[in-house]
Formats: C-alpha cells, sequence, structure tokens
C-alpha cells in the first residue's frame, strides 16, 4: 500500500503506477479527499518496500500483511458503501432483504413481493436455480421464475436478489437480476468469482457451511481483484456438532468481520436456524452486533412451500420481526432503510 502526499501531483502518482506494473503486479487506485492510495496486487513479499519509498510524491509504503489485500481495513479503511437500487448498503441504514426460498409461480412471488414490501423489506429475494443437496428435489423454475421476479420489481419497486450457480448462468441472469447471491455451497467456485469480478453488479457473498472468516473473505479478493467493488459478506451459520438447529450461527462473525474488513456484513438468521421461530431472535441478535442488514426467507404458505418452508416466516410474523428490528436499530443509534419508491397498483 503507497500513500501518496497531498500535494503530490498526477504525474508522481502515474509515475508509481508505471513502477508497479513493470514488477508485473496488479494497480488499485483510491483516491481520497486527503490522499490518494495505490495498492500493489500480487506475489509482493519479495519486493523491498524502498523501491517506492524513493519515488517523487510518496509519502508511506506499508505492507498488508492480511492475505486478503482490497478487502482489508489496512487498505480501505472507510466502511465501504454500496449503492443499489433506492437505497444503500454499509451506512447508517440497515437494509432488509426478503422473499421465499424458491420462486414456485407467478401469484406466489407477486403475493410474497408485495407483502413483505408493505412490511418495510428494501429487496425481494427468490431462488429460479437452486442448489439441492437431492437431484430429485425442486431444481427452480429458471427463466419463467426470473420473468417473475422482474414483474414483481416492477410492480413493487425493490430490486431483486438472485442466487448464481454457475458461470453459464450469468449472461441470462444479468438481462434480470439486480444482485447476484453467491450461495454457501458456491463460495469457492472460482471460476465463478472470477466471472462475477468482472461484472459490476451487486454481489451477495455467502459464508460456506465449513468455512473460515479467512477462506469468506480471500473468496470476496476474487472479486474484488476483478474490478468490483459492490460486495456485500452475508453469515449465514457454519456447521458444527449442534444438531437442534439447521447450522450454528455466528454472531461473532459480525464484530470480526466488521473489524477486518470495509464490506458490508448481511446476517441471514433464516439457514442459520433452520426454523421459523428463531428467526426474529436471531435477527434482533444480528442488529445489535452491528449486521448491516438482514435476508429473510418469507413465504405466504411455509407448510405447502417446495423448499425451506420450515424456515419461512409468514408474512405477519415477518411485519412484527422487522418492527423489532427498528427498535434494535434505534438503540444502536441506526435506522432500517426506509422504502424509497412507492408500489403501484398492480397486484
Amino acid at each position: 500500500m503507497i500513500i501518496m502526499k497531498s500535494n503530490a501531483t498526477p504525474q508522481q502518482v502515474e509515475a508509481v503506477i508505471a513502477q508497479i506494473k513493470a514488477m508485473g503486479l496488479a494497480v488499485h487506485l483510491s483516491q481520497g479527499v486527503e490522499a490518494t492510495i495505490i495498492g500493489a496486487i500480487g506475489e509482493t513479499h519479495n519486493i523491498p518496500v524502498d523501491r517506492f519509498e524513493g519515488l517523487d510524491g510518496v509519502d508511506i509504503v506499508q505492507r498488508i500483511t492480511q492475505p486478503y489485500k482490497l478487502a482489508s481495513r489496512q487498505f480501505h479503511s472507510e466502511d465501504s458503501v454500496i449503492p443499489i437500487d433506492g437505497f444503500t448498503v454499509g451506512g447508517n441504514d440497515i437494509i432488509v432483504i426478503a422473499g421465499p426460498c424458491s420462486v414456485e409461480s407467478r401469484s406466489q412471488i407477486l403475493e410474497t413481493a408485495h407483502a413483505v414490501r408493505e412490511a418495510g423489506a428494501n429487496a425481494l429475494r427468490g431462488g429460479v436455480f437452486k442448489p439441492r443437496t437431492s437431484p430429485y428435489a425442486f431444481q427452480g423454475l429458471g427463466e419463467e421464475g426470473l420473468e417473475y421476479l422482474a414483474e414483481a420489481r416492477e410492480e413493487t419497486g425493490m430490486p431483486i436478489v438472485v442466487e448464481i450457480m454457475s458461470e453459464t448462468q450469468l449472461d441470462l441472469m444479468l438481462k434480470y437480476v439486480d444482485v447476484f447471491q453467491v450461495g454457501a455451497r458456491n463460495m469457492q467456485n472460482f471460476n465463478l468469482l472470477r466471472a462475477l469480478g468482472e461484472t459490476r453488479k451487486s454481489i451477495l457473498l455467502k459464508r460456506g457451511l465449513s468455512a473460515t472468516i479467512e477462506e469468506l473473505l480471500m473468496s470476496a479478493e476474487y472479486l474484488l481483484a476483478g474490478g468490483n467493488k459492490q460486495i456485500m459478506l452475508c453469515e449465514r451459520g457454519i456447521r458444527t456438532f449442534e444438531t437442534t438447529t439447521r447450522n450454528t450461527t455466528d454472531i461473532n462473525a459480525i464484530p470480526v468481520l466488521k473489524n477486518l474488513t470495509h464490506l458490508p456484513v448481511i446476517l441471514d438468521p433464516s439457514h442459520a436456524t433452520g426454523h421459523a421461530d428463531y428467526v426474529a431472535a436471531i435477527a434482533r441478535a444480528a442488529i445489535a452486533a452491528g449486521a448491516d442488514g438482514l435476508i429473510i426467507e418469507v413465504h405466504p404458505d411455509p407448510a405447502h412451500a417446495v423448499s425451506d418452508g420450515k424456515q419461512s416466516l409468514k408474512p405477519e410474523k415477518f411485519v412484527e420481526m422487522v418492527n423489532q428490528v427498528k427498535a434494535i436499530a434505534e438503540v444502536m443509534g441506526r435506522r432500517v432503510a426506509p422504502i424509497q419508491k412507492p408500489v403501484t397498483a398492480g397486484w
């Protein structure tokens, strides 16, 4: 990390960049109000810092000690704030993403979208390509489901968050999706991460079932290294010896991640618990721990959901949860992001 002097000229900045490229390293430029910071990204452990310290305009040269460079607070000390259609993630506002695990039909997704929007959700989630443990389970509606989600977006004004499983789905999904979700099983699908890193779409990156925090941040590094800065991290529970819940919620991960990285942190209490009865409690805990948002599974008829009905809230329970989260947010000096766009009378 090369911090330029406040009075460094553009020519001096370009000279440093040229030197970095001459060493076969990638360049990441961050120009702030007070200083310009240039990141030299790559295998730098054998390069002495004095190669840069003597260049005109250079103030400080520091090694970034973590293996994740662009995701580190050493490189980017301020919280990243990600703009998404109608709201931002990572600032003082807390965002709520809600919707069914799977898009099952047009009527189901439209009913759910209007219900969660009325309750205060900022974005709509819904799966159309589903990574299921069994090959015989419902695998999603594919493009038909994307069309239903696009209609729900048009009626409610909510951007849509959809899981992508493979880079082969990217061209199709780019036409529809506002935020790509990388699921737990694909956190280390490096080909997919590289492809998403080349887009400029927002990414919600979920922690793997048995992944460490460092491994999560290294996966985020793949996306950042591709030039995509629109990255959100998602804690969704990890696999432990405990069997009374689907996973074990790692509440520790929220303050740890907020300390290590500038990227926004979202919590998924639906997958973390696997039980609708526990979702609201863990959602409240997440906001108290400093999470920047929540992603919640909501279904109008959980008993007949084709996937994850057990952990899905009914709309009326979702309303209660949002009101509780608003109260916790106020205590923490924050707020749930208000709805910015009016709902149309399409349903």
